[in-house]
Parts: C-alpha cells; structure tokens; sequence
C-alpha cells in the first residue's frame, strides 16, 4: 500500500539548521516515517508523501538500500523496509515491548465480543497501531493494521490517548490538529472538545459514523503510574453493535486496562531494576592512609 499522501496526512514536525535548510538526516526520517505503515512503494509515492522532491528522495533511498535500512524489488523497482531496521526495531523492543503485557488482554476481549481489538501507542500527535487480534463477526473493521499512523482524536483508541493527556500537553496537541484533520472532515476541533468532555466523564471514549461510515469503536487509555496515558485498548466494530452492548464493552475494556496497567508498571519496575543492576557501581576510592 502506497504512504498516505501529504495532503492526507499530518505534517511532520521538521526542525531546521540554522541556515534554514533541512539537514539530510531529518530527510531521511522523514522518508522512513512516510514507509513505516509497510508494503511495497513507489518512489513517486514516497516524494510526494515525505514532501521532497523525486531525486532528493530517489539520493536518500539509495543509500539506505546500500546499508539494508531499506529494500528494492529489482522487478517492481518498488521500496520497502529493509533488514537492518527490523534488527533496531527488535533491539528497541527487547527493552520494553508492551505488546505481550497487552495480549491476553486483545484475546480475552474478541473471545467476548467477537469484534477487532486494537493496541495503540502515542507517538507525538499521532497514535501508533501497534497489534491488532481480528473478530471473529463476519463484518470486520479492518481500516486499522499494525504500523497505521492517525492524528490523535482521528480514532476511539487515538481520542482515548488524546483525551487523558496532561491538560497543557492536550490543548498544545489541540492546537497543531484544528490543521491535520483534512482527511477527516467530520473531525472538528468543536467535535474532539465535546468528545474529550464526555470521555473524560464517562470514563470510556465512543466515537461512531467519523472515520468510516457505519463502522465506530470505543476505548479506554492505559495509564502509566503518573496518569499518563501510554496505550489506548479499543474495539471498532458496527454502529449498532457498540451502540447494544456499550456498558458491558466499556466495563470489560475498563477492567483489561487495569490489568494492562498493573503487568505496566511491574514491568517499568523490572526493568529499571535490571538496568540499575546491569550499571557499573560508582564508588569513590580509599582515601591512602
């Protein structure tokens, strides 16, 4: 699947140099990121959604195609993630993957509800999709699969992530959104206030008949032990079929994300205690004698 264009998607936040000019290695990010939904791509594809021009992107692509960070097919002649960066994405996750403290929790949700079940991350103003555990009803909602971007509010688990946000964080989130949303007409700054009210009240997010017509989802964040909101566990499903059972979804999703947020935190613990204990002792030296 092609990147989402650039005029569908959020502009990415690019610092400058001083000079004014974008240094080559934000470029490269800027290609990376525009690929990280998956598949194979087209270098037109690429340009247009990274917003460089066809050789600069076509320079950029070579190179990582040399060091593996990315793959060329020699008959399409289309792009894809390479080898390499799947080693840092697995190196990275080897010091904290949330997604198997999250799991039992995806299974036990589509073995009740028959419904997709989705794990979102933040990941700036966007929300990142980091596993899907598909339904089992024979109409799925399958707009979402793991490596998908959304604007936060774009999305129950994305609003979910906006919504529990530090109040400062959410309105400065709010303000570089009211610019973002033109894929998602129905989404109005109005609309994502209104919705972050009533979530924040109720304590579940329902968004329905926004993104997709006749399909919706409802979420719950997962809080980090501060009150951060460091995943968002939701289920996109039919209108009619989240609007019939909506308490019994919020409570069950309520109580997964409690679980989440316990197996969260005895992880955080763990895994700062590993890394004190895997760090040299500072001790100061004997004073002689």
């Amino acid at each position: 699947m092609p990147p989402t264009p650039s005029s569908a998607r959020p502009k990415a936040v690019v610092n400058h140099l001083p000079g004014g000019s974008t240094s080559t290695v934000e470029r490269a990010m800027r290609v990376l990121r525009v690929m990280s939904e998956g598949g194979n791509a087209r270098l037109t594809d690429i340009a247009a959604a990274a917003e460089l021009d066809k050789a600069t992107t076509l320079r950029l692509l070579e190179v990582m195609v040399r060091d593996g960070f990315v793959a060329r097919d020699a008959q399409s002649k289309q792009f894809s993630l390479g080898p390499e960066l799947m080693v840092l994405g697995a190196a990275a996750l080897r010091r904290f993957d949330p997604r198997p403290l999250a799991r039992p929790s995806l299974l036990r949700l589509v073995g009740q509800f028959e419904d997709s079940v989705v794990l979102s991350i933040p990941s700036g103003v966007e929300s990142l999709c980091i596993d899907v555990e598909e339904g089992t009803y024979p109409i799925r909602a399958n707009y979402l699969r793991v490596g998908s971007r959304r604007p936060l509010g774009a999305g129950a688990g994305s609003l979910a992530l906006l919504a529990w946000m530090p109040e400062a964080e959410r309105e400065a989130a709010l303000e570089i959104l009211a610019n973002q949303m033109s894929r998602y007409p129905r989404i109005t700054p109005a609309l994502l206030r209104e919705r972050i009210a009533d979530a924040r009240e109720r304590g579940h997010v329902v968004l329905l008949d926004v993104v997709v017509e006749r399909m919706g989802g409802i979420a719950v964040p997962v809080l980090d032990p501060e009150g951060r909101p460091v995943a968002a566990l939701s289920i996109a499903a039919l209108n009619e079929r989240i609007l019939a059972r909506e308490a019994a979804m919020a409570h069950a999703l309520m109580r997964e994300s409690t679980v989440c947020q316990v197996r969260w935190s005895e992880a955080v613990r763990t895994s700062r205690r590993l890394a004190g204990a895997a760090s040299p002792s500072r001790t100061l030296p004997e004073t002689p004698r």
